[in-house]
């Protein structure tokens, strides 16, 4: 939406000037939300720049414990599932994220490329008779040598019955002589196919296989001194019929912690219990709620505006524009289109009382009060399930329409708590 011009905008009210009646009736919410004056210019409010939002997740992006992995091995060696098992994204998102990065490395950021807990960069093409392995090696390098705020892993994932590593092993042996305090992690996979024949599932953890040991013996001896820890795994696919999927993830975890500064560590183990995710989702909505508080106040003085249906028109375009920029803030780039349809989707239960509240406006003074509270509350609420949807597609999960209604009603109940209960 374009900036309005200052010609058409309301004349600023001079100290003198009487208040309209609606304006009394929203200046409880500017002291409940101890926010000072807010401006009667409400077209300002439409339009958050960009370099204020960049500014914002700058300043947030600077206190997060950032880890990058530097996945390098064959194609099918497991790099995807090991960013699945980290992640818990979906294989097919996880296929999708990946973008490419230079000629022949690709990057995947999660949850975000504005504000990433894992940045992983995956090497292409290796052991494809055409790579140039001397070009590889450079761009790894140059990588490297970008400044990094948070800390760096080398992760080699070799295949257990794949003794064809000549070029992985010049790779590591090429990035281990220009940066040796660089961790290194060999990781070996898909271990069932060294299984020995109906062997149906995983056994207890390590396998207790002999080729599984002979295997792991000769792999150590061909990268000796290029990594600093080894550990197994089997990260497999649903359809697969392996249980765990993730066979070895804990020690998956651990080997690789100890790899890591402790706040990098810290990260990786409370992503895998859950609470990383959740706590930067609670970050976003911070981030998010600054502008939500903005959108739930303009609610308010127009729907105090004693003019039945009048001013539903208005309010269905503010709440679709806080959509929008809760989108973008969020990394999701959508038309207002799109926003209506998820402001739909989101307060689908709502909708009905929206109309009951502009029918109030018929009794008078007391009508126009309820009318913003509601709509301060409704915007409110608005805002914290769009956080929720928006914060499931950045995970990569389907947004769950129930329990984002939820949260929804949750929020709804909350705020109106706070207006009952004043400053």
């Amino acid at each position: 939406m374009s900036e309005p011009s200052d010609s058409n905008l309301p004349p600023e009210p001079s100290p003198a000037s009487q208040k309209a009646p609606w304006e009394y009736v929203t200046e409880p919410f500017k002291k409940l939300w101890k926010i000072g004056k807010v401006s009667d210019r409400i077209g300002d409010w439409f339009n958050v720049s960009d370099s204020e939002v960049a500014e914002i997740l700058e300043r947030v992006r600077a206190e997060l414990p950032t880890t990058e992995a530097l996945l390098i091995g064959k194609p099918q060696a497991g790099k995807s599932s090991i960013v699945r098992g980290l992640t818990g994204v979906a294989a097919e998102i996880v296929g999708q994220g990946f973008k490419p990065h230079t000629q022949n490395t690709q990057r995947y950021a999660y949850p975000s490329g504005d504000l990433p807990l894992l940045i992983f960069t995956d090497t292409v093409g290796l052991g494809d008779i055409n790579q140039d392995t001397d070009e590889l090696v450079a761009e790894l390098v140059e990588n490297l040598q970008e400044e990094s705020r948070g800390a760096r892993v080398l992760i080699l994932t070799v295949k257990i019955n794949d003794f064809a590593t000549d070029t992985l092993r010049t790779i590591a042996a090429n990035l281990r002589k220009k940066y040796p305090d660089l961790p290194c992690l060999l990781v070996v996979t898909c271990l069932h196919e060294v299984y020995p024949a109906n062997t149906e599932n995983h056994p207890p953890y390590p396998p207790d296989f002999a080729e599984y040991q002979r295997s792991i013996e000769a792999i150590t001896e061909d990268f000796e001194k290029l990594y600093n820890r080894l550990v197994a795994i089997d990260f497999t696919l649903e359809e697969d019929g392996y249980s765990p999927v993730f066979y070895g993830l804990e020690n998956f975890r651990d080997t690789l912690m100890e790899l890591l500064p402790e706040a990098e560590a810290r990260t990786i183990y409370q992503l895998l219990e859950g609470q990383a995710g959740q706590e930067l989702s609670n970050l976003y909505r911070d981030v998010g709620r600054r502008y939500i508080l903005a959108f739930s106040i303009m609610a308010a003085t127009i729907a105090a505006v004693p003019l039945p249906f009048a001013t539903m028109p208005v309010l269905t375009a503010l709440q679709v524009s806080m959509v929008g920029l809760l989108g973008k803030l969020y990394g999701q780039t959508i038309t207002p289109s799109q926003a209506g349809g998820i402001v739909s989707a989101i307060a689908g239960g709502f909708l009905a009382q929206v109309v009951g509240r502009e029918l109030i406006k018929f009794i008078p003074a007391l009508g126009s009060a309820i009318a913003a509270s509601w709509a301060f509350a409704y915007t409110g609420a608005l805002g914290e399930a769009t956080c929720v949807y928006f914060g499931d597609l950045m995970g990569g999960k389907k947004p769950d329409p129930k329990r984002i209604q939820s949260v929804m009603k949750q929020a709804f109940k909350n705020s109106q708590t706070q207006i009952d209960n004043g400053p």
